[in-house]
């Protein structure tokens, strides 16, 4: 039998080579033909979900505030672009391309574009505002209609009742349960719901075989983070991983089409 093909799914959009959760890094994955795209989100004082890993700017905006902290129109005076690509000015370059992101205009992007991509949305944990973000993600994914089973929508986290918000909230919605350590499986397996898919870090696939053996006798599909080597492709694909999530998802691409033509 054939092995699957998994789905190449840009990590922070087109990360390696642009700036991280950015329009410019998504639209490149999109252009790159990347199949998914995956973002982690975080709630403003305001209310507005935001693309944002950390707690703060401090990394990406030399900025010392606390997202949840701050109100959008304040978060987008920050430019969260130039610590990956320097102060270099681009004439008549859209200055949105490099500013905080709302899930809103990246959930119009993918609606717009053309073909279908799918999303990996994180919600992002521990949070002031508890279940809020997941109450404003279902209530975001029902105004694009994206809450039934043929959505292109999956929710993601690590914090098990995070995904069990999302399953009262949007039930037909994927959940993957996303997991940093190997060792936490035999209890996981034990709580995590029998139609959840499993998200593990490659260094714990790389490092742990009996790990993998395990989450392969569940039989649930599998949903690698973060795939950036031909090894680890390798890897991957030698498992049957369903998606590998890739801050290079060109790269991604040009391999496994190299692959297929061998």
């Amino acid at each position: 039998m054939e092995a699957m093909t998994p789905q190449v799914v840009a990590h922070r959009g087109a990360s390696h080579e642009i700036a991280e959760h950015t329009l410019a890094a998504y639209v490149a994955a999109l252009d790159a033909g990347a199949q998914g795209l995956e973002c982690d989100v975080r709630l403003t004082a305001d209310g507005h979900l935001v693309c944002v890993h950390d707690r703060t700017l401090r990394r990406v905006a030399g900025h010392q505030g606390v997202v949840s902290e701050m109100e959008l129109k304040d978060l987008e005076q920050l430019n969260v672009s130039s610590w990956k690509s320097g102060e270099l000015e681009i004439p008549d370059r859209d200055d949105r391309l490099d500013r905080v992101l709302t899930l809103r205009t990246l959930l119009e992007t993918v609606a717009s574009y053309g073909r279908r991509v799918e999303l990996a949305i994180e919600t992002k944990h521990p949070t002031r505002y508890g279940g809020l973000v997941e109450r404003k993600l279902a209530d975001l994914l029902w105004e694009f209609g994206w809450t039934g089973a043929d959505a292109p929508v999956r929710v993601m986290s690590f914090q098990y009742t995070a995904l069990q918000r999302m399953d009262r909230l949007a039930p037909e919605l994927p959940k993957v349960m996303l997991m940093e350590r190997a060792q936490y499986w035999p209890l996981i397996s034990r709580v995590i719901e029998p139609h959840w898919l499993v998200g593990p870090g490659i260094k714990e696939v790389r490092e742990h075989p009996r790990f993998v053996r395990r989450l392969l006798e569940s039989e649930r599909q599998l949903h690698v983070w973060t795939v950036n080597t031909s090894e680890d492709l390798d890897l991957c694909l030698d498992i049957g991983v369903s998606a590998v999530i890739s801050d290079r998802p060109a790269y991604m691409l040009d391999l496994l089409g190299a692959r297929q033509m061998a």
